[in-house]
């Protein structure tokens, strides 16, 4: 599954830097697949549907910080819990129940987005 933020974030950004896929967003900020992964040319989204991976996409949520879900990778493959959870200072990064992926999954998003 991915981790989500809610809306209890107090934008403090300790999150941001620790996102190993670079997944995590301020608010109203736009985002690209290509942001800090090896990703390049097109890219097939978790619900199919295919982007440029250095087009500009809509920002997740425009006054607190949010994490791309098609980026999160639970840090699967780097570490061996979530950081963003593991430094956030109110406990406001939590497992998203909308999107539930196995390991391997994970392992496998991770090498597509670093390959």
């Amino acid at each position: 599954m991915a981790i989500k933020i809610t809306d209890e974030c107090i934008n403090c950004g300790a999150c941001e830097p620790e996102c190993p896929n670079n997944a995590i967003y301020e608010g109203g900020a736009e985002w690209r697949f290509s942001d800090g992964t090896s990703v390049s040319g097109p890219f097939k989204k978790l619900d199919g549907s295919e982007v440029g991976a250095g087009d500009p996409q809509e920002p997740k949520s425009m006054d607190t910080y949010y994490i791309v879900t098609d980026k999160c990778t639970e840090c699967v493959g780097f570490h061996d819990e979530p950081q963003c959870a593991a430094v956030c200072p109110v406990d406001c990064c939590v497992d998203d129940e909308d999107f539930r992926e196995s390991k391997d999954e994970l392992l496998a998003k991770k090498e597509k987005m670093h390959a």
